[in-house]
Parts: C-alpha cells; structure tokens; sequence
C-alpha cells in the first residue's frame, strides 16, 4: 500500500514538474523574442557572418553564467531596486545610441558602433543580463524549484541562440525589424524603471506581450528593396537566357 502511494506521488510530482518546466519554456520562447532581436542587431554590427557567431556564441554563454547568478540570488536581487534602475538605463542608452543620428560613411567614417569581436561580446551578456532582470520575477512566480528554473533557463538560452541566428538574417529582409526590436526594448527598459518608481503602475505581461507582437508585426510588414530586386531578377534571368538561346539557333 505505501509502494502504491509513492509511485502516485511520484508519478503526480514528475507530471506537475513537466507541465511547469513546460510553462517556463513556453514564457522564455514568448519573452525573448525582443531579446533576439537585440542580439542579433548587435551582433550585425560586426559585418562578417564569422565574427557574428562567434559573437553570439561566446556572449551567450557569458549571459548563461550571468543568468543563472542572477536566478541563483533573484530573492536577494530583487530587493535592491538599484539594479533594475541600472538595467532600465543600459536598455534605453542602447536605444538611444541606436536611434541618434548616425555619422556619414561619406566622411570615411564607418557607421558600425562595434569594430571588434571583444567589443560586442560583453554587450550582448549585457543585454541579456538586463533583459533578464526583467524576466526573472516571473521565472520565480512560476515555481520555486531552483532546479526547474534553471532548467528552464537552460533550454531558453539555447532558444535565444536559435532565435538571434534567424533574426540576424532577417534584419537584411525586412526594413523595419531592427528599429522595430529596439521599441521593444525600449518597452522593457520603460517597464523596468517604472517598476522602480512605483511597482503598482507596472504594466502586466499580457499587455506588454500584446504591445511587443503588434511591434514585430509592423517589423516584418515591409522587405528590402534590395530582396524584391534580388527576386524579380531571379525570376526574369532564364527568360532572358531563352531568349538569347533562341537568337542563336534562329
């Protein structure tokens, strides 16, 4: 009878388990969309699809550690108002910086922010960081199990990595994807410094989840000119090679 009961339980507490590592999961993936967009748009500013890997890799295992501290001291964290009011002010300098007039290449002066690799690595572990300070009291609110959140985080991370891959090449496709990923950190960091001022005019995630798909929408509404160029080409090029073909034999 006490073996029938302990395997309920334990079947009971594997189930429960897999549904809150399942939510935790599901809110890193909705949540670190604007975050990939970040990433990748910093990434891009090195110009060599290398170097932005190489990137990527090295800063999000640097953002994995930062991570996992910042869960492992989340209770402690999250009583000392001054690292949000610094993760508010680390997102919105990098909107700012994003947004302000940019100097002429025309000047010989090259508009990237980033000449180096070793440049960018510790801003995208900075970003993520901040972003996450944003993301952890939910974390928490899910479940207590140090051991689900940080599995959760683990497998977000890896997500992240993915999802900042296919934004890197979606920024050259679509004209208002990187502007529109910087609103959206904008957002995060506005939400972050309001919950510093006054904790009760914080927007709730659903709202900000809305706000975040409705500006990713507008991103993805436009493609380059240089796409829709690339793809009328593609499509008349072996009408023309017809053509020539034919003149040739005729």
């Amino acid at each position: 009878m006490l073996e029938q009961i302990s395997d309920y339980l334990h079947f009971n507490f594997s189930v429960e388990a897999l549904v809150v590592l399942g939510i935790l999961i599901l809110l890193e993936a909705v949540l670190s969309a604007d975050n990939a967009i970040a990433l990748a748009a910093i990434a891009q500013e090195l110009e060599d699809e290398k170097l932005e890997n190489q990137a990527l890799n090295i800063g999000l295992v640097v953002a994995y550690v930062l991570r996992i501290g910042l869960l492992l001291t989340a209770t402690w964290v999250q009583q000392l108002w001054q690292f949000e009011l610094l993760g508010a002010a680390y997102l919105l300098w990098l909107v700012f910086q994003h947004f302000k007039p940019k100097e002429s290449e025309e000047e010989g002066k090259s508009s990237s922010r980033y000449n180096s690799l070793w440049q960018v690595i510790p801003v995208i572990a900075l970003t993520d960081l901040a972003f996450s300070l944003d993301s952890v009291t939910t974390a928490i609110a899910v479940s207590n199990e140090t051991w689900l959140v940080l599995t959760g985080a683990t497998i977000g991370i890896i997500a992240l990595r993915f999802m900042a891959g296919l934004f890197i090449r979606w920024l050259d496709e679509f004209v208002y994807l990187e502007d529109a990923g910087y609103i959206t950190v904008a957002l995060v960091g506005l939400r972050l410094f309001i919950k510093v001022v006054n904790d009760t005019l914080v927007p709730p995630e659903w709202a900000m989840i809305a706000a975040i798909s409705l500006i990713l929408a507008w991103g993805f509404s436009k493609r380059t000119p240089r796409e829709i160029s690339q793809t009328v080409e593609e499509t008349e090029k072996p009408e023309v090679i017809d053509r020539e073909e034919v003149g040739k034999i005729g």
